[in-house]
């Protein structure tokens, strides 16, 4: 089962203390160290260096690997006592009691972070005054991703209704969560007891969620590689050609395409791949006079079909 957020985030911490402990560390030794295989272990890796001791950048961890061993080049930056600004303490108090409000947050994870959150006030002293007056709301997403990151960590079935923007539709289903990751936008990956397949939910089209008793039991299965992107069109994938005029070449740095020609006007013809054909063709709605789906036929018939449709029902109103 892929670690959550939170056991990520701690795991994050503890690999700080290690590595400065143990300067030239081999990957193959670290990763053993924490159960996780070496591609865990890059990824911590890429992630780390974008971490410090200031909100305002600068002082950030100096770490990077060869592949084969991980050097850390400025482990006593972060030895140095932590000194925040009054602003830098206000930001993280207010981020503090906003998280700190989730729910699904562990009820040891949510003291820890109150006993925290008092230590920095005492410590803050007019600062904490300051960030009394403010405070975040989280979107809903924030409550889906909660809800998602505690039944990971207790194993635990969800039941989901869904928006699904290709067929326009909602959708009830039970899924078993695998794990939570962020590609542009944050998603759940998980086994669907509908389609009794591995689907991907973004969180953002979650319309209602609920943390079922029943125990999550996905299938041992090879989580994905998505350095190269959540979307991986297969060569085995029917192939869509869409034409597009000047202001539709967006769709080229939109989607992940075999090749795209220039067109006397300006425009592109595009060819991709996608397991679905049909999740297009509200592009081709989208395109307007901008554009159209040249292949698959059919394809192109639906969308042609259902643009008519559509502005049928204007002329009515």
């Amino acid at each position: 089962m892929a670690a959550n957020a939170i056991d990520q985030t701690r795991r994050m911490l503890s690999l700080v203390t290690y590595l400065r402990e143990r300067p030239g560390a081999h990957v193959a030794d670290v990763a053993r160290a924490f159960g996780i295989t070496e591609d865990e272990l890059i990824s911590d890796l890429d992630v780390l260096p974008m971490c410090g001791t200031s909100f305002r950048g600068g002082d950030l961890l100096d770490i990077d690997t060869d592949g084969d061993r991980i050097w850390w080049h400025n482990p006593d930056d972060v030895a140095e006592p932590l000194r925040l600004a009054a602003d830098e303490a206000t930001a993280l108090l207010v981020a503090a009691r906003a998280v700190a409000t989730l729910p699904g947050l562990r009820e040891s994870d949510r003291d820890a972070l109150v006993r925290a959150t008092a230590k920095l006030e005492a410590a803050a002293g007019e600062a904490a005054g300051a960030s009394s007056r403010l405070s975040v709301t989280f979107e809903s997403e924030g409550g889906v991703f909660a809800e998602v990151d505690r039944a990971i960590s207790e194993r635990r079935r969800l039941w989901v209704r869904y928006y699904s923007p290709a067929r326009d539709e909602l959708t009830e289903r039970e899924v078993d969560p695998i794990r939570l990751f962020a590609v542009g936008h944050t998603y759940m990956e998980a086994w669907c007891r509908l389609s009794e397949a591995r689907r991907t939910f973004r969180l953002d089209r979650v319309v209602e969620i609920r943390l079922l008793d029943e125990h999550a039991a996905p299938p041992e299965l090879e989580l994905r590689d998505l350095s190269e992107g959540l979307v991986q069109p297969s060569a085995d994938d029917p192939e869509v050609v869409v034409e597009v005029g000047p202001g539709g070449r967006w769709v080229a740095e939109y989607y992940p395409h075999d090749r795209a020609e220039e067109l006397p006007d300006g425009g592109l013809r595009i060819t991709l791949r996608t397991p679905d054909p049909a999740s297009l063709r509200r592009l081709g709605l989208r395109l307007g006079s901008d554009g159209r789906i040249v292949e698959p036929r059919d394809l192109a018939d639906s969308a042609r079909e259902a643009a008519t449709a559509a502005l049928a029902a204007y002329e009515g109103v």
